[in-house]
């Protein structure tokens, strides 16, 4: 169980979801109710054995989550899965209801084997995994990774089409089309080559956002090239 912010709902939850049924629990300090119901929440979702996770939401501190779930009224539990809604609930509930909805939420004999495949990440294992299901995220982004190392990046962007775009899917896409990364070449310099042409020219407008893609939200020299850029285009 774990606090979430508004600043974190979108990894935490949105993206965690992608892995694993994540349970949302809307309360505040002032709600009776609220604090009846989350022990009862964290015992029903501690008995899955990880297969289910839960977070709270402070919605008082967190106006910005209540308002993304259009909150009428706490305690408020939803279930998020793939990114979306997947159930929830309105007020307090007993064991027996609230055990019953967490139970809903774990695998079927089918997505249990598939994660089963996805976990040996190996192709052969990755594609039965996409035989079962042709849209599981994870079994697309571990088949296009392998298929970047292997030089054939062409498939692994075909592959990557039939899913949602996340931050994973891109950093993968960009791998793909930059040939497997930056190379052992300066990217910085390749980046001010390429800074030149990106307003005419969409092929290295893309290969500058890939690059920048591979560097990461973390590099300091992401977010000053992604302003360069902007001053370029505009």
């Amino acid at each position: 169980m774990a606090d979430v912010t508004d600043a974190m709902f979108a990894t935490a939850v949105v993206e965690r979801s992608h892995t694993v049924p994540v349970v949302v629990d809307l309360w505040a300090p002032w709600c009776g109710p609220c604090k009846t119901l989350g022990p009862i929440l964290e015992q029903a979702v501690a008995a899955t054995g990880g297969a289910v996770e839960l977070v709270k939401v402070n919605v008082d501190d967190n106006p910005q989550t209540a308002q993304a779930f259009q909150v009428q009224g706490i305690p408020a539990v939803y279930a998020m899965r793939d990114g979306k809604v997947a159930d929830g609930f309105i007020g307090a509930q007993g064991e027996a209801a609230v055990a019953e909805f967490v139970q809903r939420l774990l695998p079927t004999e089918l997505e249990s084997e598939v994660e089963t495949l996805v976990a040996a990440g190996d192709e052969a294992s990755l594609r039965r995994a996409l035989e079962l299901d042709a849209d599981h995220e994870g079994a697309v982004v571990g088949l296009a990774d392998l298929l970047v190392a292997h030089d054939r990046g062409e498939e692994a962007l075909e592959l990557l089409e039939r899913i949602p775009e996340t931050a994973e899917v891109r950093r993968v896409a960009a791998l793909a089309r930059t040939g497997g990364g930056a190379g052992n070449g300066d990217i910085e310099a390749r980046l001010e080559d390429l800074l030149g042409r990106v307003k005419g020219d969409p092929d290295a407008r893309q290969e500058f956002v890939d690059l920048l893609e591979l560097m990461g939200p973390d590099d300091p020299r992401t977010s000053v090239y992604r302003r360069r850029l902007t001053t370029q285009l505009y």
